[in-house]
């Protein structure tokens, strides 16, 4: 039985025996499709070669697009991950090939993060309160990304009858489906209230958007994720800040200002829904900095 065959039952796996998401099945089918690209022939799993590795990571290298733009090493690294898991795949089936271990991902500039300061968030804030059409609805959404440091995907898919405004916590599923609990400030609890009061309807979606479609349609008002990072770059340039906003700079935020207010990266873990403290790290750099601006700020 060749690779190919293999990557099929690999792709089914993934989908019923782990259950990925959607996202995560997309991207390995298109990452291993390049690879059987690679090949260009099927070929016995026991005839990869370390070598054969090597030449598949030229030619990612090589690769352009029609701009001639060539890939980054970020995304290098994700067709070697995929691939990897293909080959624990095949050893967990007792299948001869390369050793998943043998193949190394490409080492990568240290990540940094982009937050907001507690100035630039009460202008966002004030910004979106002082705005007209959907000010609640924008207040909310934002009060709720900074509070609770939610993915934007998970914002998105909320319900109203999934937060529980007394008790200022509910569950999401995040990465992986993964649950856990996430918890709201009395003040986007609050945000979240002023917004409901405003809806007149029985939709489902927690946040909704003005299309005119009937009741039936509930996911036709649910606002969309591109929408959502729409309302944060809209308030973001409203409020004069001059760095890049998404919703994502919001999370970022959120568990900077954690760290920063004492909390231990096991708990900031926890509430992001990162699956490796190694992800969560990323933030101790970002705090490290501010202890050194503080540092250099007071000791004389």
């Amino acid at each position: 039985m060749g690779i190919f065959i293999h990557i099929k039952n690999f792709l089914e796996y993934c989908e019923i025996a782990q259950n990925k998401s959607n996202k995560t099945l997309e991207n390995y089918h298109h990452y291993l499709e390049r690879f059987k690209k690679f090949l260009n022939k099927d070929m016995d799993p026991k005839s990869l070669t370390l070598q054969k590795i090597q030449n598949y990571r030229l030619y990612l290298n090589r690769l352009s697009d029609k701009n001639s733009a060539q890939m980054g090493v970020k995304t290098q690294n994700y067709h070697l991950i995929a691939l990897r898991a293909f080959l624990k795949y095949l050893a967990k089936n007792d299948i001869p090939s390369l050793a998943p271990e043998k193949i190394e991902l490409a080492k990568i500039p240290e990540r940094t993060v982009e937050v907001l300061v507690r100035e630039e968030l009460e202008r966002l804030f004030n910004s979106a309160r002082n705005g007209e059409k959907n000010s609640r609805r924008d207040t909310a959404i934002l009060e709720m990304l900074y509070s609770t440091g939610l993915r934007v995907s998970e914002l998105a898919n909320l319900n109203r009858d999934q937060v529980d405004l007394r008790r200022r916590e509910f569950m999401v599923r995040g990465k992986g489906r993964k649950p856990r609990i996430v918890f709201l400030s009395g003040r986007a609890a609050d945000a979240i209230n002023e917004y409901l009061k405003t809806r007149d309807d029985n939709f489902k979606p927690l946040f909704v958007n003005n299309l005119q479609v009937s009741i039936a349609d509930d996911e036709k008002k649910r606002l969309t994720t591109v929408s959502i990072e729409n309302i944060v770059r809209k308030y973001a340039l409203h409020a004069g800040i001059i760095k890049k906003v998404t919703p994502h700079t919001l999370r970022h935020s959120y568990a900077t200002e954690m760290l920063q207010n004492g909390a231990d990266i096991r708990s900031v873990q926890a509430m992001l829904g990162h699956s490796s403290i190694t992800t969560t790290q990323i933030y101790t750099h970002v705090t490290d900095q501010k202890l050194k601006e503080v540092h250099d700020r007071f000791h004389r």
